[in-house]
């Protein structure tokens, strides 16, 4: 048994031909935040401390569909969602429809440790935000022009697009992406276990691109987008509506439990069986000190390590581990 870490920065259809531009700060942004996780582990802080501590990273930095970097309603306004949930305990928090809050996931936290309920939204959120104290900022701030850019492009196709990638240029052919003409990459999360087989999972986002107002996708979701309990913890990312529908990370600890599959085992099941191809990834480790990344879409941003070690940073197929 030892420490284990892993991390995702969203799955989807992600081109080959994806720009360095565009790759390249979003690999160094994992490798970065994989390095301040393992760090956090090796300092014998506790797993929902790193996932959380990760996740703020994640957040911080405009290249991910969360937080400073989240995509915009068919409004034009941001509406972001986290969730975090500690194995050990199975107390868990989540967040939706926050248009202030700098860093959700330390919002969903907070609901998790400073109230008697498990899920804010909206109005309530942001007034929790402000009564806890929490980093606030006009909502301006998570407007981007990359992402200005994004919902222009998804009115013009008249589509929801699901999380995003690089601004479609007209006047080049682009690869084809998934069978609605849908781009998918965005949401970031982090699971961990520490040396005494303690869970965590973190996950948060800015949901899709021309979203409805009030759209609540999986990543709140307990047991859709994000899960921990004694056996393993799993943050998972892509289509949210497939992702609820296939109750994809409770999922994988089910098959755990009561069909005594091994983590591997379980997490390919649940996303090559349990959703539609092209539409969901998860990263997931457990009480053993296990790590496992898999994706049934083009690619995933995706980084793990575990103690003895074991490292891999990582966007396309194939999957090794």
């Amino acid at each position: 048994m030892g420490w284990a870490i892993a991390l995702h920065g969203g799955a989807g259809d992600i081109p080959l031909s994806v720009p360095p531009e565009r790759r390249l700060p979003r690999e160094a942004a994992l490798r970065h935040c994989l390095q301040i996780g393992v760090a956090a582990l090796k300092a014998k802080q506790s797993p929902l401390d790193v996932v959380e501590l990760v996740v703020r990273e994640l957040e911080n930095n405009p290249q991910f569909n969360a937080g400073r970097g989240s995509v915009l309603t068919t409004n034009g306004t941001v509406e972001m969602e986290a969730c975090i949930m500690d194995g050990k305990t199975k107390r868990c928090g989540a967040v939706s429809g926050l248009t202030t809050v700098v860093n959700p996931i330390s919002l969903a936290r907070l609901v998790m440790e400073k109230t008697p309920h498990i899920y804010l939204a909206f109005d309530g959120a942001e007034a929790f935000a402000r009564e806890q104290g929490v980093e606030t900022v006009d909502s301006s701030h998570f407007i981007t022009p990359e992402n200005i850019e994004r919902l222009k492009q998804a009115k013009e196709a008249n589509r929801v697009q699901i999380d995003y990638t690089q601004p479609i240029q007209k006047d080049v052919k682009k690869e084809t992406p998934t069978p609605e003409g849908d781009s998918q990459i965005g949401t970031v999360g982090c699971v961990a276990v520490n040396n005494e087989g303690n869970l965590a999972a973190a996950t948060s986002t800015g949901g899709m691109v021309n979203k409805m107002v009030g759209r609540i996708g999986d990543t709140p979701i307990i047991g859709a987008g994000n899960y921990a309990n004694s056996l393993c913890a799993v943050s998972a990312t892509g289509k949210g509506e497939a992702i609820i529908r296939g109750t994809v990370a409770r999922d994988v600890a089910a098959l755990m439990e009561y069909k005594g599959l091994s983590l591997k085992e379980a997490a390919a099941y649940v996303i090559e069986e349990g959703v539609p191809r092209g539409t969901a990834g998860l990263v997931a480790v457990s009480a053993t000190g296990e790590v496992t990344m898999q994706l049934n879409t083009t690619g995933m941003f995706r980084a793990c390590a575990t103690e003895d070690g074991y490292s891999e940073i990582g966007i396309w197929q194939p999957v090794q581990n």
